[in-house]
């Protein structure tokens, strides 16, 4: 059953300005079992920039359905942040973070696109399934609709045509159907996608 991401943001206006012409960056940080959103909530009343991708499901109780939202990277969240030793210590000091992810501790800094192409299928609300992290496969990117520009790893998964988007440093991923979308390959030389509705082929060609 695929699930409706939402996402769990810092209120503030926007990523935090440059501090001495340093760029802030994303990282990852490992917090305690079930305490994602605490340790979102708290970072945001510290006003740090805070990005917890969250899944909305439904779960089947003894009585009743109910409509439930989980993390859909368990004991992870992101913060933007410029990588002082002050910052980081705000980070460390909030209850519930376990450190920084990568970098022996002190944290690896994510690429800004993988991070965005997150944020954008959760501010869309494209329906998404945890998926096994892959590193090999066919890199496209799609052009147009909601996720226009969102880069990921195109697979096949019961029959489907499934985008998968990843976080390297974490080793985890999404997968978001892909069908209905114009994909551009980015890669050299002609790609051929078989549309699983219909026995055509698309021919997409490389920029």
């Amino acid at each position: 059953m695929s699930s409706l991401p939402i996402n769990l943001e810092s209120a503030c206006a926007g990523p935090p300005l440059d501090l001495a012409g340093q760029t802030p960056k994303w990282y990852a940080i490992h917090t305690r079992s079930r305490f994602e959103k605490r340790v979102a909530g708290l970072l945001q009343e510290k006003r740090i920039f805070t990005f917890l991708p969250l899944l909305q499901q439904m779960r089947r109780w003894s009585d009743r359905w109910s409509k439930v939202e989980i993390p859909a990277f368990s004991c992870y969240a992101f913060v933007r942040i410029v990588a002082t030793a002050e910052a980081r210590a705000k980070v460390l000091r909030t209850a519930g973070v376990l450190g920084f992810v990568g970098g022996q501790g002190l944290g690896a800094s994510i690429p800004d696109a993988e991070i965005e192409n997150l944020r954008t299928v959760f501010h869309e609300g494209i329906p998404c399934l945890v998926h096994p992290f892959l590193n090999v496969g066919m890199h496209v990117r799609i052009r147009g609709g909601a996720l226009d520009g969102v880069e990921g790893i195109l697979v096949r998964q019961n029959q489907d045509m499934s985008l998968v988007v990843s976080v390297a440093l974490l080793g985890r991923s999404l997968s978001i159907r892909a069908e209905g979308y114009n994909l551009d390959p980015i890669c050299s030389g002609p790609i051929h996608i078989t549309d699983s509705n219909s026995s055509r082929q698309k021919i997409l060609q490389a920029n």
